[in-house]
């Protein structure tokens, strides 16, 4: 079965874990590693020829146009991650299309890039946000992959549907909502396909619920950041917690994705999903 690979492309400073210390004001003082990064996630994926889903922060579409153009010329698709990493349940309607449509047009540029798929800023958008559906039902999205189906501090739904589901809106149109995958164990929701909880779960049990959800008939959608595999990340001081969700198991996250690209097969979200450009 083919799974999706995304790839959430922001800096190191740009999470929410550091949120305080580095408030977007700060960001253009920071030492930028994006650039570095995004080339070592190519060519990972080029090891394995697979292509992939990068969405992409609009501040660093604007910052570093060349990363957009190298990724779309290397046959990826691209995706919108928000203009400034802003929490979508901290803003308003209105605050969130003005910065949709702001990352949308710093993502084109002067091109004409499909744009078909979005995905919100630590997964922050919840089901009983409609504005957030008609939004970006207006803005020309086909689908979103934002709503991750578990209890979390920071995000998640856990009662919203665990797989693939059409959202209607006004006016005839509907979104696609791609959650991330879950697994159920005990009769909850655990996350498993990316981000702290790749880098935590030992590898066996990814392996194990990849192959769980396929058998039944579910793709998968695994997730990274950039900075997630950079052998030279900078290192800081941060609570607790913070520090642990942001830098456990840095130094095995390349290792356990060379291992998933070896053993299964995946693709970006618009092949997995059948979703067609128009």
């Amino acid at each position: 079965m083919l799974n999706a690979i995304t790839i959430d492309v922001e800096e190191w400073f740009c999470v929410e874990a550091f949120r305080q210390q580095f408030p977007m004001q700060a960001w253009a003082r920071q030492k930028t590693r994006i650039q570095t990064n995004i080339v070592h996630v190519v060519e990972l994926l080029k090891e394995y020829d697979v292509k992939a889903t990068f969405f992409i922060l609009g501040w660093i579409a604007d910052k570093f146009p060349q990363i957009v153009e190298y990724l779309h010329s290397n046959g990826h698709e691209i995706g919108c991650h928000s203009y400034s990493h802003k929490l979508v349940y901290q803003m308003t309607p209105q605050e969130f299309k003005e910065d949709t449509l702001k990352s949308i047009a710093a993502i084109r540029g002067e091109s004409n890039i499909p744009l078909i798929g979005y995905r919100a800023p630590t997964f922050s958008v919840k089901p009983e946000h409609d504005w957030v559906w008609e939004s970006l039902a207006e803005c020309g999205f086909k689908y979103d992959s934002s709503i991750f189906p578990i209890v979390h501090d920071l995000y998640g739904s856990k009662d919203a549907p665990r797989f693939a589901h059409e959202i209607q809106v006004s006016g005839g149109k509907s979104i696609l909502e791609i959650p991330l995958s879950t697994i159920r164990i005990l009769g909850k929701n655990v996350g498993f396909g990316g981000g702290g909880y790749l880098r935590i779960f030992p590898y066996w049990f990814t392996n194990w619920a990849i192959k769980k959800l396929n058998a039944q008939g579910f793709p998968v959608v695994v997730y990274f950041h950039p900075w997630e595999i950079d052998r030279n990340h900078p290192r800081l001081k941060a609570p607790i917690k913070s520090r642990l969700r942001h830098f456990t198991n840095l130094r095995t996250m390349e290792i356990k994705l060379k291992k998933l690209l070896e053993k299964f097969k995946f693709g970006p979200i618009k092949q997995v999903f059948k979703l067609e450009y128009t």
